[in-house]
Parts: structure tokens; sequence; C-alpha cells
């Protein structure tokens, strides 16, 4: 199997490279800008390896790494999310670049095309957990452009799964709430919580699920990837609290859902479920303990967020 992932640098698609290129008969090329991803979580020196620096909005660069290396599968993971008030870089990568891998992905006749999707395509969601067939309803530049590069990927002629993803925990985590706690607690530094609910689900669930979505036999279309657990922000905080063995002097403060986020995440996976025969194992508990231990050895090297400050959190 020769897999093309963009993106590959990011958590999910190093993580997706340690998993797969010891398995004899893999080669993976990977395309990465590394304005999120890191170059250093790619093995270097493997002969079954390459790496292309370059973005997905570069039309002739994606050409050139599908005719040279010509795919089987591809997995696009790559996503602009670092800024949300560049939304034209969002779109440059999130939109323009999904057709670029789309349309070379069908002239290369790739059998299997794994996209990876944002939850956020729910928008402020009816329904919690939000079922499979729930519509989209994105209102960031993050969920609007990763939504119509969603669509672009099921118009093509393409044999394509796109999974809708929770909070995937795992080696390398960069974003979101647990890799901000770790690093502010332990260096003695105050905290806030949103008041929002999430999803969160350990690599090796989502690596399980991966392979299965790998296979050109499998189901097609969108599948929510998820524990359809829901767990508060706060939830979080004190596990990490608890990991880390601190006694706070005062009670963290919650503040208000931010005008471009969300009260509730929660995605509903038992038609994923059905379909792949696959199911989320590892508790929420040591999901975090896992993830925290891993922090203790390697450190955090970088945090990102697809949503802003709020101000009242200073």
């Amino acid at each position: 199997m020769r897999i093309l992932i963009t993106g590959g640098a990011g958590s999910l698609g190093a993580n997706i490279i340690d998993h797969l290129l010891p398995r004899d008969g893999y080669e993976i090329l990977v395309l990465d800008n590394f304005a999120t991803g890191n170059r250093l979580s790619l093995p270097e020196g493997h002969q079954r390896l390459s790496v292309v620096e370059g973005s997905v909005a570069d039309k002739a660069l994606v050409d050139k790494c599908f005719a040279d290396f010509q795919p089987t599968h591809v997995i696009h993971s790559a996503a602009a999310y670092k800024d949300p008030d560049d939304w034209e870089e969002d779109a440059r990568t999130n939109i323009l670049g999904s057709i670029h891998v789309a349309k070379a992905a069908e002239a290369a006749g790739v059998k299997r095309l794994v996209n990876f999707q944002t939850a956020l395509n729910f928008g402020r969601p009816k329904t919690v957990p939000i079922p499979n067939d729930a519509p989209s309803a994105p209102f960031t530049s993050y969920g609007i452009s990763k939504t119509a590069g969603e669509q672009v990927m099921l118009m093509a002629n393409l044999n394509t799964v796109s999974l809708r993803l929770a909070n995937i925990t795992g080696p390398r985590l960069a974003i979101g709430p647990i890799p901000t706690f770790y690093t502010r607690l332990k260096a003695g530094k105050s905290c806030f919580c949103s008041d929002t609910v999430r999803d969160f689900m350990h690599m090796d669930d989502f690596i399980a699920i991966l392979d299965k979505a790998l296979d050109e036999n499998g189901p097609t279309g969108v599948f929510n990837i998820s524990t359809g657990e829901g767990k508060s922000i706060k939830d979080v905080f004190d596990q990490v609290v608890a990991y880390l063995g601190i006694e706070l002097a005062e009670d963290v403060p919650i503040v208000p859902v931010g005008d471009d986020d969300v009260p509730a995440v929660v995605l509903d996976p038992s038609v994923t479920e059905k379909a792949f025969d696959w199911k989320a194992r590892v508790s929420f508990e040591d999901t975090i303990r896992k993830m925290l231990e891993w922090y203790d050895t390697h450190g955090v090297t970088a945090i990102y967020s697809h949503v802003r400050v709020p101000p009242k959190a200073g």
C-alpha cells in the first residue's frame, strides 16, 4: 500500500505513520507545510518514508507528489486553523487544497481516500449527541472551509470515507485544553475553563478505526468518530489537577461560551460502530492520564486553538 498523507506531520498524521510504517508493504509520502505540524514528529532516514515540504494549496506541487509517488491510498489530514481570523488561508488550504487533492487523486486512480473532518461542521447542533445524519451548519471560518472541503471530496469520483472526529487525544497533541492546562498549571499560572462539553477519544481507538477506514472495500460516506460520551472542560481540568497533585487556592473560573464556540459537541458514533464493527474502548480517565504521561516524558512543544480567547479570561 502506498499512502500519501497530507498534513502528515500533525498529531494524527504522525501517529498514523508510527502505526503503519513498521508494517511490511507500506510506503508513505508526507506533504506538509509545517504551519502546525512538527518536522521532528517524523522519523528520519526511513527508506519507506518520504517528506515533501509545501502546501496542498500549491496545485503544481500536489500534482507532482501524486505523479512521482503514485499513491494507492490518500489520507487527507491537512487543515488550516492556526488563526481564526485568517479566512483566506483557511479557504486556500481547506477548500482549494481539498480540490487539488481530490482532482489529483481522481487522475491517479486512487483506490481509497480517507478525509478527516472537524465536528464543528455541525455548527450549534439541535440534538446532542449529534446524530450521524445531522445537517451541517458551520459558522466559523474553520468549520465553513472544512465543510466545503469535505463536500469536494464526496463530490469527486473517488472511493471516499470522511471521518468526523471527536477530540482525538494522544502523542504530540498540540491543540485544546489538555496541553494548555498541563503547561499552565505546572508553571504555577492561572487557568480558566470554558463552559463547554466535548468528547475525548484516545489515539488507540482512532488508529483502530483508521485501519478499517483504509480498506477500499469498506463503507463510504460520512461517519462520526467518537466515544459518544460528553465531558466538560472542567472535567478535563480536574483530571489534570489531580494528576499533577496540585492543591488550588480557589476554584477555577468558568467563563461563558465565546461567540465563535459551541456549548456542546458530542458525536453519536452508533452508525459508525455498526458499519465498521468498531467501538471506542479507552475510558476518559485513562485517555487523559495517558496524554499527561506522554507530556511528562516528551513535553509540550506548541499549543494551538481554532477559537479566540474570551476577553474576560485575559
